[in-house]
């Protein structure tokens, strides 16, 4: 009786310690697919995270010009949102300002993952779209927030369209 209880407690002892040590296994797979702050730099530079560059800001004036709507599962730049992106490059090409941080955001639909690789390609979009109109592709960085800050704290669709944007950070 005393070998069977033995062996039980140490059957049990040895699964609490396994399960006890998988929980506290640490993210830093994730941390360093996504970087602790997804800000990214010039992506012709190799993504290199914003804060490894030195000098450049980690924020700026959000205030200034409008956000950028994008339609659902979609990193395409409508055209009635083209003006928007058009005042921005017109404000940096006038000198007006150093920079900009492009934030692509998107709705809470879909996995972490998903959104802040949507978040990330709605802000390259927009970074290309201000390159193309004559913006120095070196003061565009951009930065990935996915679902995580959203606009607009509602579960419908009015929210999500909200939600689903591009937001301008002028330095």
């Amino acid at each position: 009786m005393n070998k069977i209880f033995f062996k039980m407690f140490l059957f049990v002892a040895v699964a609490g310690s396994l399960v006890f040590l998988g929980g506290c296994r640490s993210n830093k797979a994730d941390a360093d697919l996504y970087g602790s702050d997804n800000l990214y730099g010039d992506p012709l530079l190799g993504d290199m995270p914003l804060n490894d560059i030195g000098g450049l800001p980690a924020d700026g004036d959000r205030s200034l010009f409008p956000a950028v709507y994008f339609a659902y599962d979609s990193s395409q730049v409508n055209p009635e949102e083209a003006k928007k992106c058009e005042d921005v490059a017109n404000y940096l090409n006038k000198g007006k300002g150093q920079g900009v941080i492009v934030e692509g955001h998107t709705d809470e639909r879909g996995s972490r993952e998903y959104n802040l690789a949507l978040g990330e390609r709605r802000a390259l979009a927009v970074r290309d779209y201000l390159i193309s109109l004559g913006v120095n592709p070196a003061i565009i960085q951009t930065k990935s927030y996915g679902e995580e800050m959203p606009d607009n704290m509602g579960h419908d669709e009015s929210a999500w369209r909200q939600n689903r944007r591009v937001v301008f950070a002028i330095y």
